[in-house]
């Protein structure tokens, strides 16, 4: 009877063992087999397939527009957004001079896919850019870590889904300071770029995109070498450890610098704060000084430094001519509050794509203004083109809308039928008519997806123990913290969801990438 158990023991053993070499070289084939993102979404047009932006309305009012971008900043992180532990006054004073957006979307809830949408007005898998590039030069135990991920990926404990892999964004991709240039807008970028290492291919660089000038880091602050760079030209090697706790003022002297001499002509900055990315550095006079703890320190000294970009443009006489935003490019990662929504960074649930967004252009936009209406930052591209008078681009598919009546509080209506939420190349949510369809998702803090790997779910029956999870549903107006499901409460409205993402898939799999070229090839075929 003994040596019968012993018998069972090492053949369950051993299956196991089995099954976990399997998966680790099915891994490691689709690590050899890694293709690149035009064979996912096909190749961009020719150029002459495209069409330059052009000026369209010479009577717009062509604002100044300042985009701050922060880093990870979650849904309550501001006090204007409920922040009891962090102080954010001068925040705080933008919001009540302009208008709060509460039920504001990012893109994508990672940073690189995100920045691409904000800067284009398209979808994330429209650029190719659905995940994060890497330092083409990081080092290899890093390369190793990643590798070792994608091999884990089916057993659940990693969520680096990158068989297909971008290095950045195509100069091919028309962005809002490359269509502002057509107006005769100075422009210039500050910060985090993170759409190709162009330190390695100068194609990459911000000034390829519409920028006159750049002063920025390449990629976010957790990545190795984290080189500092003016235009071209590096200037520091690495930024590392301590010395990042200077980057928010020297940032926010260079915006002031710019926005100095653009006086006599409209400008459009970028300022994407590397902050309150991890790792969490504050400068000298702000540690130790928030509730909130370092991350707090770190949400206070950019606060601080957004009073110094609003008071420079109070007493220069250019706040009535100045549209400035101020959001987020995804929910908090290790640190940071949600604000009460569920889920955080790389996730679907509202902590992971909903952020704070406060925009402020006096009397264009109302003080004191608080809406809920679903908007996101792929409407920023047409909006500010519509205000500088440079046409929509006809040659491709624009997902954004022009939301300035929204901004205006002119109408509470969102312009937006659907709004669909992506993780890389997966589209695994719907918010529709004030309900959220999520057909599957990752579910536990971005990178651990327990619920949607092989392994867990369907090996171990780890979907028995859970019991029929999905698909989700959720009120979010009674329900914004996505707590009840309550798909058999209304199952017409989940079928109506679920139908409408069956269209959209079927809609962009005709054309991913959305350029009339290719459905002008199409037709003829």
């Amino acid at each position: 009877m003994t040596e019968r158990r012993w018998t069972r023991k090492r053949i369950v053993s051993a299956s196991f063992v089995l099954i976990l070499a399997i998966f680790f070289l099915l891994g490691a084939l689709k690590l050899l087999k890694r293709k690149d993102i035009d064979d996912l979404y096909g190749a961009y047009p020719d150029e002459a397939d495209l069409k330059e932006p052009a000026l369209v309305d010479v009577n717009a009012p062509k604002p100044n527009v300042i985009i701050v971008y922060l880093d990870d900043l979650g849904y309550g992180d501001l006090g204007c957004f409920g922040s009891k532990a962090i102080q954010t006054p001068h925040i705080d004073k933008m919001a009540a001079e302009g208008a709060m957006f509460t039920n504001y979307h990012s893109v994508a809830s990672v940073c690189a896919p995100s920045r691409a949408g904000l800067l284009t007005g398209r979808y994330p898998f429209r650029t190719g850019v659905i995940g994060n590039p890497y330092p083409a030069d990081e080092p290899f135990v890093n390369k190793a870590q990643k590798k070792a991920a994608n091999l884990l990926l089916e057993m659940g404990v990693a969520d680096l889904d990158e068989a297909y892999v971008a290095e950045g964004l195509s100069q091919k991709e028309i962005t809002i300071a490359k269509a502002l240039k057509a107006a005769g807008y100075r422009t210039k970028m500050i910060g985090k770029w993170h759409l190709g290492d162009f330190g390695k291919k100068e194609y990459y660089n911000p000034v390829n995109y519409g920028f006159d000038s750049y002063f920025g880091v390449p990629y976010s602050n957790d990545m190795i070498p984290y080189p500092l760079y003016r235009n071209k030209e590096e200037i520091i090697a690495n930024v590392g450890g301590e010395a990042q706790a200077m980057l928010t003022g020297l940032f926010t002297d260079e915006a002031i610098e710019f926005i100095g001499k653009s006086k006599e002509a409209p400008f459009f900055l970028y300022l994407a704060h590397p902050f309150p990315h991890q790792p969490l550095y504050a400068s000298e006079d702000f540690q130790l000084v928030s509730k909130g703890g370092l991350y707090g320190d770190v949400v206070e000294e950019l606060d601080w430094n957004m009073g110094r970009i609003l008071d420079f443009l109070e007493e220069n006489g250019l706040d009535e001519d100045t549209l400035i935003v101020l959001t987020s490019d995804n929910g908090p990662w290790f640190e940071g509050s949600a604000g009460g929504l569920r889920g955080r960074k790389g996730e679907v649930y509202s902590g992971g794509f909903r952020v704070p967004f406060i925009a402020r252009y006096p009397g264009k936009i109302p003080g004191g203004l608080v809406m809920d209406t679903a908007i996101a930052s792929i409407d920023l591209f047409p909006t500010i083109l519509s205000l500088a008078g440079v046409g929509i681009p006809e040659d491709r598919i624009i997902d954004g809308k022009n939301i300035f009546d929204n901004l205006a509080g002119a109408s509470a209506k969102s312009p937006h039928d659907a709004l669909y939420f992506y993780h890389y190349a997966k589209l695994q949510g719907i918010l529709s008519d004030g309900f959220k369809y999520v057909e599957r998702m990752n579910r536990y803090t971005w990178p651990v997806p327990l619920t949607t790997a092989y392994i867990p779910m369907e090996v171990f029956q780890a979907k028995i123990a859970l019991g029929d999870i999905f698909p989700l549903l959720y009120d979010m107006a009674l329900d914004p913290g996505e707590a009840y499901n309550v798909i058999q409460t209304y199952p017409d409205i989940a079928e109506g969801h679920a139908r409408m993402m069956e269209e959209w898939e079927a809609h962009v799999a005709e054309n991913p990438r959305g350029f009339a070229a290719a459905a002008q090839n199409r037709a003829v075929e």
